[in-house]
């Protein structure tokens, strides 16, 4: 029999291994077995061999939105475009792939992968993996901050949160949590991320800004996923072993609510408006729909066989199930409770997260030179600007906007370059000829006048905008002011004996202290 035939149709007793790590609480059941029996390490012992999938060649998306599963047997992610429900790329990525995370801009997606100890970035405007980042042992849940400047992943196996840097793609810091911990969320504020413990009963409450656990909360049996509402007031955590829902007062830290759900609940995703929670329920081939203001279930929607976790699209009309005994996604429509569509995806689906991908664009990034180093109070001195596309698109042909604050001792005097229209009030350049990426615009020069009283240093600030391009580039030029030099006295290098008050005194000056009198 194959680890594959041993997963499917048996229960957990048959397919736990004798060496499965301590600690790592299950309960027989002929549903929902396979999820706890891979929580407790199944899929870990050497000498089992994965099956192997021939990677896909991986091909660029057009904007939009698209849902990234997570495929534990074969070591990639479906990435399926939610417009047609179909799945259009599969990135190979790390060994057994179990949670997903899509950062805020679309941009990128982090999968954690078990076996690897690895996460896996995806640049999702091209579907390759442009980093892999080591963690802790047998990284599972994975979250992206609001901001998207950290991911945080547990480590099952080492007990700790890692947090990574998304600008760099390295582990900042590692934070002790509760024993085995699986499931972690961040905060819509961006103040606290959320851990559920699984082998200690608990949730850990990690303050973001100082990567420290400020709380640790009781919860029901073998929490497992965690979700928290748009408001940030609630966080929801499911009790695998419970079946159970807890409800978290954020502000105090302490479980208002315990709802009772179906069997084996594991993932969770709160809606985009905050009035439902849809809990995973792994054991009953269900989805629990809690209406959060009564703490109460209003609908329990059929999916398919031992379904994972769920994700709630953008604008809240459907939400995505992975089954990973279907090897499917169940697309539910939120506003009739019914399942819509049912999408083949690879061996295994476990984590789902969904994100909006945008239009490549152009990228302009300014560079503000002082030119000659130095300024001299009094005088003048020049800067010189230049704009760079550095994005994947040429620009627009929309107007691209380039404004100069100067600071405190400085007025301008001439602002021109080849191709631009400058106007010294207000101090700015503009222009729309499409501008090819990797190039750059004409170099523009800016000439001001330093006033005698300038300070010792001055700090000029430039932004650029337009062309089509995301966001504002801004540079910045600190120079030094030196005072005015005034003029030498003639012959200060070289004084003569006829010079008063350089070089010795000769005979021909009265000597200090014999002042000439009256005779």
């Amino acid at each position: 029999m194959t680890i594959c035939q041993t997963m499917r149709g048996v229960g957990v007793q048959e397919a736990l291994p004798s060496s499965a790590p301590p600690g790592r609480r299950v309960r027989r059941s002929s549903r929902g077995g396979l999820l706890r029996a891979l929580v407790a390490g199944l899929v870990l012992l050497a000498g089992l061999a994965l099956p192997m999938v021939a990677p896909q060649p991986s091909q660029a998306v057009p904007p939009g939105t698209y849902a990234y599963v997570a495929n534990f047997l074969d070591d990639t992610v479906s990435v399926i475009d939610t417009a047609t429900n179909t799945v259009v790329v599969t990135v190979p990525v790390g060994g057994a792939p179990w949670g997903v995370a899509v950062s805020p801009d679309g941009t990128r997606a982090y999968v954690t992968n078990r076996t690897d100890g690895t996460v896996s970035v995806i640049n999702t405007m091209t579907d390759t993996v442009v980093a892999t980042v080591p963690v802790g042992l047998e990284p599972l849940g994975v979250a992206v901050s609001p901001d998207g400047t950290r991911a945080y992943v547990t480590s099952y196996g080492a007990d700790t949160v890692s947090v990574i840097s998304t600008a760099t793609n390295t582990v900042l810091t590692t934070i002790p949590v509760g024993d085995t911990p699986i499931g972690v969320t961040v905060s819509p504020n961006g103040t606290r991320a959320y851990v559920t413990n699984s082998g200690a009963d608990t949730v850990s409450v990690i303050n973001a800004a100082t990567n420290t656990v400020v709380a640790t909360i009781p919860v029901g049996d073998f929490p497992f996923g965690v979700a928290v509402s748009p408001d940030s007031t609630r966080a929801y955590v499911t009790n695998s072993d419970g079946d159970t829902a807890s409800v978290i007062n954020t502000a105090t830290s302490t479980v208002l609510a315990t709802i009772p759900v179906g069997d084996a609940p594991q993932g969770v995703a709160v809606s985009r408006d905050g009035i439902r929670a849809y809990v995973i329920n792994a054991g009953g081939d269900t989805v629990s729909v809690i209406n959060t203001a009564t703490n109460t279930v209003l609908a329990t929607i059929p999916v398919g066989d031992a379904p994972r976790e769920v994700a709630v699209s953008p604008d809240g009309t459907r939400a995505y199930v992975t089954n990973a005994n279907d090897d499917t996604v169940s697309v539910i429509n939120t506003a009739t409770n019914t399942v819509v569509a049912t999408i083949p995806v690879n061996d295994l689906p476990f984590g789902v997260a969904i994100g909006v991908v945008p239009r490549p664009a152009p990228t302009l990034t300014l560079i503000k030179l002082t030119a000659g180093g130095t300024f001299t109070r009094g005088g003048q001195g020049a800067y010189s600007l230049t704009v760079t596309n550095t994005g994947d698109l040429p620009t627009d042909g929309s107007t691209v906007t380039l404004t100069d604050t100067l600071p405190t001792g400085l007025t301008p005097v001439s602002f021109s370059g080849t191709g631009w229209t400058c106007t010294l009030t207000p101090l700015s350049c503009t222009r729309s000829d499409i501008l090819a990426p990797g190039a750059g615009y004409p170099p523009l020069t800016l000439t001001v006048q330093i006033a005698p009283n300038a300070p010792k240093q001055v700090t000029n600030t430039a932004t650029v905008t337009g062309g089509g391009a995301i966001g504002t580039s801004i540079a910045t030029a600190t120079t030094t002011v030196d005072r005015k030099q005034q003029p030498k006295p003639p012959h200060h290098d070289h004084p003569g004996p006829h010079w008063p008050g350089h070089g010795k005194p000769g005979h021909h000056w009265p000597h200090l202290g014999h002042r000439p009198g009256p005779r």
